[in-house]
């Protein structure tokens, strides 16, 4: 228990003022304890569906950060961490409606304040391009973890192994991932899917310029660390997980508006599931989780792929938060008892070979 408070303390401070901000907030809004209620419900609502549907963003977040150099882990865990809460949260929504209704950034706020139905209007009609571009990047996110020659651990192992197999294939995720924003696409009205299918592209070269950034400079790392220099720096891998946590947060922000229009309210409420993911992130970084569960990043990015391609849909079909969550949730779920029944097996034939 002391163990788990060390990780996730801060969050759990950290839900406790929101929570009082939006008490008060609930209370000096409405002036009743019914409308208090309302928004202390909604803003701790709003807290799980963020936890539940971002834990596999903590698992890959782990994935990447676990490489990196101590100071730049340390960077995404301080700087990244107020990019996400107030970056994604608060000032994404904002920057949708002050460029949709080609209005300032005030203007913007007083609207989501003063007319928050509105607020709400204008952010859900962004939801194509939010759709295709967020749905483009998660989907080679997760395609790129398994078409992977060099990978050596599966766990779907017919569908893994054949991955790896074609990975030889110059850029099949990239033809995989091109041919689904087509298909979706076909779905829409000419203007949407002009909209997606810029959207899904952009995305799609925001993966492969991050990606190649990081390249350049692992390249950069490698001669500096021939020559005997020392290697600090991280800002590939810091770049990658912002773009990887903003593509997260799209789903949550805009079905956010599913519970309610106010946009204090609904910070409050992603606030405290984005910090949550920081805890995670963290816990799983310092324990050595993901070594001890060989299969449980291999759930996390299966269900990056399903989301990626249900982000892709939605740009056509609504497809409520809660059954993204729980496909997520599920995956990662068989992951780790896979995980831990490979572990039992593996603990039970070194018991066996070992010498009486």
């Amino acid at each position: 228990m002391q163990t788990l408070f060390r990780y996730y303390g801060f969050s759990l401070f950290f839900t406790a003022v929101c929570l009082a901000i939006a008490g008060w907030y609930g209370w000096t809004s409405t002036g009743t304890m019914t409308g208090m209620a309302s928004v202390l419900w909604i803003v701790f609502v709003l807290s799980i569906l963020e936890v539940s549907l971002s834990f596999d963003n903590a698992v890959v977040n782990a994935t990447v950060l676990r490489e990196m150099d101590p100071v730049w882990q340390q960077r995404f865990l301080t700087i990244g961490i107020l990019i996400a809460v107030f970056g994604m949260r608060i000032v994404f929504p904002i920057a949708i409606v002050s460029i949709a209704a080609n209005i300032g950034p005030w203007a913007a706020v007083e609207l989501s304040l003063g007319n928050p139905e509105e607020y709400e209007r204008i952010v859900s009609a962004a939801h194509v391009g939010i759709a295709g571009f967020g749905g483009a990047f998660l989907s080679m996110v997760g395609l790129t973890f398994f078409f992977d020659e060099e990978k050596d651990i599966h766990w779907i192992a017919a569908v893994e192994r054949s991955a790896a197999r074609f990975s030889s294939v110059p850029a099949l995720e990239i033809a995989i991932v091109l041919a689904l924003i087509y298909g979706v696409s076909t779905l829409l009205a000419p203007a949407d899917a002009l909209t997606f299918l810029s959207a899904g592209l952009l995305g799609l070269l925001t993966y492969i310029a991050v990606h190649a950034l990081g390249e350049i400079i692992e390249q950069r790392e490698a001669r500096k660390k021939a020559a005997g220099e020392i290697v600090r720096s991280g800002l590939g891998g810091f770049l990658y997980l912002e773009v990887l946590d903003a593509s997260f947060s799209f789903d949550g922000v805009v079905g956010a508006f599913a519970l309610s229009s106010n946009m204090i309210v609904i910070a409050l409420g992603l606030s405290v599931g984005a910090m949550f993911v920081r805890s995670m992130t963290v816990h799983l970084v310092k324990t050595g989780t993901l070594s001890q569960y060989r299969f449980l990043e291999h759930g996390a990015f299966w269900a990056i792929i399903v989301l990626g391609v249900i982000m892709l849909l939605s740009a056509k079909y609504h497809i409520n938060e809660t059954i993204t969550g729980l496909i997520g949730a599920t995956l990662i779920g068989f992951s780790l008892a896979w995980s831990i029944r490979h572990n039992r097996a593996h603990r039970q034939t070194t018991a066996e070979n070992a010498p009486v």
